[in-house]
């Protein structure tokens, strides 16, 4: 590759660095061109697609973030607590970051990167779940995709009340969390429950993510 071709990819990696940390995967390529500083036919001609894109920059937006997530909640000695925090972690990372939101519901599948990372969340999430059903802290009925899809539902919900509610997601977890564990039921709720305008709101910005 010459020289000047390096220094455009190199400037398309930044820039969609930044905008999928920003906004999402689903960012539109000609505004990752546009802050590069590169023409929109520069970017396909050095990267093709957007999932070729997104292995470029996918991994250090997202992996490590959830690989330390999943360690760490292993590494708890209690296996509710490294449950809960899990859950906890992973909702507050999609919450807080657009591009792992995308990474962990697997939006683009055709991303090799990506598909790698959603493989060691589905691998870390299940691990996490076994240990604490075998040491009695979560129902035995409660599945990976269980969890799998309350992730993508939150990405839907964080994305919704970003702007009214904020913190609504955390009550959502919490609700999950207590109807997994006995113990927690009996503590109040500390995020209060959305308005009625905060509600529609939501659902309203939610049936335009379908």
């Amino acid at each position: 590759m010459r020289a000047d071709a390096q220094r455009n990819a190199e400037k398309l990696r930044t820039a969609a660095a930044e905008l999928f940390q920003e906004r999402g995967l689903t960012v539109p390529l000609k505004e990752i061109a546009r802050r590069a500083g590169v023409s929109h036919g520069t970017l396909y001609n050095l990267f093709g697609t957007r999932e070729a894109l997104i292995d470029e920059v996918v991994a250090n937006l997202a992996a490590d973030r959830l690989d330390e997530t999943a360690e760490h909640a292993l590494a708890l000695q209690d296996a509710w607590e490294g449950f809960a925090y899990y859950v906890t972690r992973v909702c507050e990372l999609q919450a807080t970051g657009p591009a792992v939101a995308d990474v962990v519901s697997g939006r683009y599948p055709a991303s090799e990167c990506l598909m790698l990372i959603c493989t060691r969340v589905h691998g870390a999430a299940t691990q996490i779940i076994q240990r604490a059903q075998l040491a009695g802290a979560v129902r035995p009925d409660f599945t990976v995709e269980d969890l799998l899809l309350f992730f993508g539902t939150n990405t839907l919900l964080a994305r919704a009340t970003t702007d009214t509610a904020p913190q609504a997601w955390r009550r959502q977890v919490l609700y999950l969390l207590d109807g997994l564990s006995t113990k927690a039921a009996q503590e109040p709720l500390p995020v209060a429950p959305l308005t009625q305008h905060q509600m529609y709101d939501a659902l309203g910005k939610l049936a335009g993510m379908q």
